[in-house]
């Protein structure tokens, strides 16, 4: 790939990467999966991401209902993804100087006590909102550094030759666990609560560790450990400025996470006040749209292309699908477009992630993961209390409309902006990079 003339000198130049030519096979899309660690690593990751989805879907109906709010589950989402917010950036610089599997283990580990607490607290009936919101602010710290952590990893495990294909795999298979958890959460809440929820979640943080210390460490493409220098974070922040390609999909991105992403405050609005479907409902919905994002994540395996355009665009798809759920007249509808939503969100998802990755140099990768993750998890921070403070004044479909039409607006306007700059160029043969 090509850098601009105009990036400063200090920055490293982004590398060439190997662009998948000629025909898509589904041999070439799953790829990835023929190098063992890679192929361990997401077999643990069904199971770690099944336990997190699980715990989010407990986590969040178990303040609704001891609070009857969903401001209050807003909140829980603010304490979650604020920690991001804050040092999400230092998380980058920590990603850059580790080891990235050592870094995971911690992480992982330290989730799993964290959760075990949480059981611990919900099976014995002593719960209490304000334990919910602290070990979720916790939680939140963790991840911090789990989140972009996991981002480069994937480079590690497979190399560059298989990275495009292994980041949508890796989004495929968060997305099952988006299948799995939701459906045994709402099944789990209806009959022993959600402490039982909590303790799954638990064990399977002590799998992933046990898992990541069965990676063979010669199969492992190591990134050199970065150098402590004063004013790493401002030079990541003015590499991610001086390339577009990165830029837009962050800006885009940070849209998308404040009004679109959190869904758990609408949904939780949807399942508790418009179909009174109660937790099982509540993880239905949240089963669906991880079903429309596996099938997109499973279809963007066949991509030819990463294009900021397409970036774009689906980012605009995504929220005009959400807003159209908002005006679905009965349940069999409104579940339907949750579907559509699903696929959207991971076609998105899936294009910026390996827009980002592919438009930066490995020596500098994890701190623009981490700026990728800060807009993505870090805008949920404001969006959770935002779009909490709108469901309970205007209602969940106000709520729901208003999620989507924003990113809508802002996806055209941006594309309007990139059109009168005249400023599509392809970078390489498969990455597609705007000019200034």
């Amino acid at each position: 790939m090509t850098t601009r003339a105009s990036s400063n000198a200090a920055f490293p130049p982004t590398e060439p990467i190997p662009v998948m030519v000629g025909k898509t096979t589904w041999r070439t899309s799953f790829a990835p999966l023929a190098v063992r660690n890679f192929r361990l690593f997401t077999i643990s990751n069904v199971i770690a991401m099944s336990g997190t989805q699980m715990q989010r879907i407990a986590q969040d109906w178990l303040v609704l209902t001891l609070s009857h709010s969903a401001t209050a589950v807003g909140v829980t989402v603010f304490m979650q993804f604020t920690p991001m917010l804050i040092f999400g950036l230092h998380g980058g610089l920590i990603v850059d100087r580790y080891s990235k599997r050592t870094l995971l283990m911690l992480t992982q580990g330290t989730v799993g006590v964290l959760s075990t607490l949480l059981a611990v607290l919900a099976l014995t009936h002593t719960i209490q909102i304000w334990q919910v919101w602290t070990i979720a602010f916790l939680v939140g710290l963790v991840t911090v550094i789990d989140n972009p952590t996991r981002q480069v990893f994937v480079g590690e495990l497979v190399g560059t030759q298989h990275l495009r294909n292994a980041v949508s795999l890796n989004a495929s298979v968060f997305q099952l666990g988006g299948l799995i958890g939701p459906a045994v959460a709402g099944v789990l809440l209806s009959t022993v609560g959600a402490g039982w929820a909590f303790a799954i979640n638990a064990v399977t943080c002590v799998i992933t560790v046990l898992t990541l210390a069965a990676l063979g460490k010669t199969g492992l493409a190591r990134a050199r450990g970065g150098v402590r220098i004063k004013g790493q974070l401002r030079q990541g922040f003015a590499y991610v400025m001086a390339k577009p390609a990165i830029k837009w999909s962050l800006v885009m991105g940070a849209i998308l996470a404040i009004f679109t992403l959190p869904t758990a405050v609408i949904l939780t609005a949807y399942a508790h006040d418009v179909f009174m479907v109660g937790a099982s409902g509540y993880g239905l919905f949240n089963t669906l749209i991880a079903a429309g994002a596996f099938a997109g994540a499973i279809l963007s395996t066949r991509r030819r292309r990463v294009r900021l355009r397409t970036v774009v665009i689906m980012g605009g798809v995504w929220g005009v699908l959400q807003a159209a759920a908002a005006i679905m007249p009965g349940e069999i509808g409104f579940c339907a477009t949750l579907v559509a939503v699903g696929i959207a969100n991971l076609l998105f998802i899936t294009a910026a992630n390996s827009l980002v990755q592919l438009s930066s140099n490995v020596a500098i990768r994890g701190r623009v993961m981490s700026f990728y993750v800060l807009v993505l998890v870090g805008g949920q921070a404001i969006g959770g209390p935002v779009m909490g403070w709108i469901v309970s004044t205007g209602g969940p479909e106000i709520g729901l409309a208003v999620s989507g039409l924003v990113p809508a607006v802002a996806a055209l306007l941006i594309c309007l902006v990139l059109a009168r700059r005249h400023s599509i160029r392809f970078a390489t043969p498969g990455i597609e990079e705007p000019n200034t």
